[in-house]
């Protein structure tokens, strides 16, 4: 039985949703998990890091072969990209891979590049959510779009996580619709909602009254996630429901700011900032409220997360985050930049019981389609389907 050799490059490996889902994949195909064991699978990443920590050490404990580049950087920088072209083109051509499938900006339009050049059968690419978003100027929109379609050019298919992604690409001619194929963002679905701390021991160590109502998020402080726009809703919340708590978890460029909003707003003594955690589950399970205020997403994996965990939603409507949650039934969707909106959605839930634990059970119900057995089961399906297309012998 011929394997199916598959490389999947990546720009870095921090802890983000387009990186867990690259990880799990590699790992539930090299494992045969998905596939009948018909897989070897490696990652290469640069080496950069940052505030929202790194999945470096996890990739390489679940066994899954890394190479690390340095020369892949996340920013434009012409001497290290040539460099990175030339090192990709290399390892996939010693490496003999019948797919390269990529992931993030950077990596996305090298990778299919040295793909092409190294004359591999099959080139992917997951869209983890555009490089591309509104809130750019007009030059960088351009440069951003224009890098995408070379990308594109390069490509055999691309894999987006939502139905709005393809209409996003195909209105700046990034592509045509049979090139795209919807496969949604995929958690470890057992992880949620079957928290190994109880949840009171969780608010005791995070110091939060045993009785009060607590309204989290789970989320990078970066202007993609407007941070500052949930502190305003927060601080809105507390004027209605003086007991509420609020609970942010993750790290960021924009953290300062968060902690100084935070103080200005009276709301520090009642917020905590648990920054960076692995323990996603136990926090979600100390909440009675999520919510999410981003300004553009692919389709963000702690919502499916949140869902799992019985969590009532209420999130900007960000490209993708519609795709999770159904207004109504599982939560709320409110206009990005309007921190008034989230208050009033977190308000009503926070005084209405029924209608929260209503929802919250719906999400649950909801969960298991953004599984990451069904993701990578759909993405083995597409590499088979295409492979036999393009006469590559999968028997």
């Amino acid at each position: 039985m011929t394997p199916i050799r598959v490389l999947h490059p990546i720009t870095r490996l921090i802890i983000g949703g387009a990186q867990e889902n690259t990880m799990l994949t590699a790992d539930l195909l090299n494992k045969g998990v998905v596939g009948d064991g018909r897989y070897h699978v490696e990652v290469v990443s640069g080496i950069q890091t940052g505030p929202e920590g790194s999945l470096i050490d996890e990739v390489r404990q679940r066994g899954t072969p890394l190479t690390l580049m340095p020369a892949l950087v996340r920013e434009v920088n012409p001497r290290q990209d040539a460099l990175a072209l030339l090192q990709l083109t290399r390892l996939m051509r010693r490496g003999r891979f019948d797919v390269v499938h990529t992931h993030s900006s950077k990596a996305g339009v090298l990778g299919r590049l040295a793909a092409r050049l190294a004359r591999v059968p099959l080139i992917v690419h997951t869209v983890h959510g555009w490089s591309f978003h509104d809130q750019m100027s007009p030059r960088a929109l351009r440069l951003y779009v224009a890098l995408e379609k070379l990308g594109a050019a390069c490509g055999h298919a691309a894999i987006v996580v939502s139905p709005r992604d393809i209409d996003k690409g195909l209105a700046q001619g990034i592509g045509r619709r049979a090139d795209y194929t919807v496969i949604r963002s995929g958690i470890e679905l057992d992880r949620f909602g079957h928290p190994q701390v109880a949840p009171a021991a969780m608010r005791t160590s995070l110091g939060i009254p045993p009785d009060a109502p607590v309204v989290g998020s789970v989320t990078r402080l970066s202007p993609q996630k407007a941070p500052l726009d949930l502190v305003a809703a927060f601080a809105q919340v507390h004027l209605r429901a003086p007991r509420a708590w609020f609970v942010i978890v993750g790290d960021g460029p924009l953290r300062p700011e968060v902690e100084a909003a935070l103080q200005a707003a009276g709301i520090a003594a009642q917020t905590v900032l648990t920054g960076l955690r692995r323990d996603v589950p136990e926090l979600l399970a100390t909440f009675d409220v999520f919510a999410l205020s981003s300004l553009w997403e692919g389709l963000p994996r702690v919502l499916p997360q949140a869902m799992a965990t019985g969590l009532p939603v209420v999130c900007t409507q960000a490209d993708g985050s519609a795709e999770a949650v159904v207004a109504g039934e599982t939560g709320f969707l409110v206009p990005r930049g309007d921190p008034a909106a989230l208050a009033e959605q977190v308000v009503l839930l926070l005084r209405d019981g029924a209608l929260r634990r209503r929802l919250g059970e719906n999400g649950r119900l909801r969960a298991p389609a953004f599984g990451a057995l069904q993701m990578v089961r759909e993405i083995d399906a597409l590499y088979r389907r295409l492979l036999a297309e393009s006469e590559w012998d999968t028997d």
